[in-house]
C-alpha cells in the first residue's frame, strides 16, 4: 500500500500486468476527486485501487496521473469511466427519441464538447443524455480513447439497482456528495452537492428533508465513499435519521481481499461502475 497526503494506492502483490487483457479498468471522476480500480475478470479478484481526493485542479491532476501511472497504460479487456458533468438530462424512456439528441444539446453549456452520449437506465425508466467538458473529453481521447463514458451518478444508480424499497443513498467525496432517493425502488430524486464542511452538509440535508418531505426517523440511509463513523458528516446524519448503514461494494463473485485493511464502503460506487451497461 502506497499513500500520500491526498491519495492512496492498493495493489495485490501478485498482480501481473501481463494479465491486463483479462482485466477491467474502472475510473471514477468527480468534481474534486478521481479513483480507479482494476478487476481481473478471469481470476475474479480486485487487483488494484487508487484514490485521490481534494484535487485543486481536477483536470491537471487527472491528466498527470493518466500520463505517468504505468497501470493505466495497460491493454485492458474493458474500460469504463464515469465523469462529473453539469450537462445532463434524464429523459423518461416513453419520451426519448434518438432523433431529438441535438435538441437536448441546446440546454447545455457551450463550453462543453460536441459529442453527445446516451445511457439507458431501464431499471429506473429513463435515458441519460450528456456531454463532457472539453478538457475532460480531450484527456480521455488522449489516454483512454476506448473507454465507455458514463456520467457521475451512474455508479450510484448501479448501487441502487437492486433496492426495491424506499431508501436514501448518499455517496461522498471529501468535498461533495451525491444523493439518490428511491421510492419503492423507483428513482424519485438525484443530485450532486458541493460541501466544504459538515455545517454546509447539514444545510443541504435539511433542505432535502424539507423539500422531499422525508420521513427521516424511518427512512433507511445507505452511505458510501469518504465518510467515517462518528465523523462530522456521520454525526450530522444521526441528528435526523435513525437507520444509517454503510453501503458495501456490490455483492458478487469478486474477491475484494486487498480492501481488508480499509473501510470497504469507501469504494462501493467505484466498484459498482463495473455493473454499468
Amino acid at each position: 500500500m502506497n499513500n500520500s497526503k491526498n491519495s492512496i494506492l492498493l495493489v495485490d502483490p501478485e498482480f501481473d500486468p501481463n494479465t491486463a487483457s483479462d482485466c477491467n479498468l474502472l475510473l471514477k471522476i468527480t468534481g474534486d476527486s478521481f479513483s480507479y480500480a482494476i478487476i481481473d475478470k478471469h481470476s475474479k479478484q480486485l487487483k488494484a485501487v487508487f484514490d485521490q481526493q481534494e484535487c485543486e485542479d481536477i483536470n491537471v491532476e487527472l491528466a498527470t496521473v493518466l500520463k505517468k501511472d504505468s497501470y493505466l497504460n495497460l491493454p485492458f479487456r474493458e474500460i469504463k469511466v464515469s465523469v462529473y458533468t453539469p450537462n445532463t438530462i434524464a429523459v423518461p424512456n416513453e419520451f426519448f427519441c434518438t432523433q431529438d439528441l441535438n435538441a437536448y444539446a441546446n440546454f447545455f453549456n457551450e463550453e462543453q464538447s460536441d459529442t453527445l452520449y446516451t445511457r439507458s437506465f431501464a431499471r429506473f425508466g429513463f435515458t441519460s443524455v450528456f456531454n463532457l467538458e472539453k478538457f475532460a473529453e480531450q484527456t480521455l481521447n488522449t489516454f483512454l480513447a476506448s473507454a465507455a463514458r458514463y456520467e457521475q451518478n451512474a455508479p450510484v444508480l448501479a448501487l441502487g439497482s437492486g433496492i426495491e424499497h424506499t431508501a436514501l443513498l448518499l455517496d461522498f467525496t471529501t468535498g461533495s456528495f451525491n444523493a439518490l432517493l428511491l421510492d419503492e425502488g423507483k428513482m424519485r430524486f438525484q443530485n450532486t452537492f458541493q460541501t466544504e464542511n459538515p455545517e454546509e452538509f447539514n444545510y443541504f440535508l435539511l433542505l432535502l428533508i424539507q423539500e422531499l418531505q422525508l420521513d427521516a426517523k424511518n427512512l433507511p440511509v445507505l452511505v458510501s465513499g469518504i465518510i467515517h463513523q462518528h465523523d462530522g458528516y456521520h454525526t450530522c446524519l444521526h441528528k435526523y435519521f435513525n437507520h444509517i448503514h454503510f453501503n458495501l461494494p456490490p455483492a458478487g463473485d469478486i474477491d475484494h481481499a486487498i480492501l481488508d485493511d480499509m473501510p470497504a464502503h469507501y469504494y462501493s460506487s467505484l466498484l459498482a461502475l463495473d455493473l454499468c451497461v
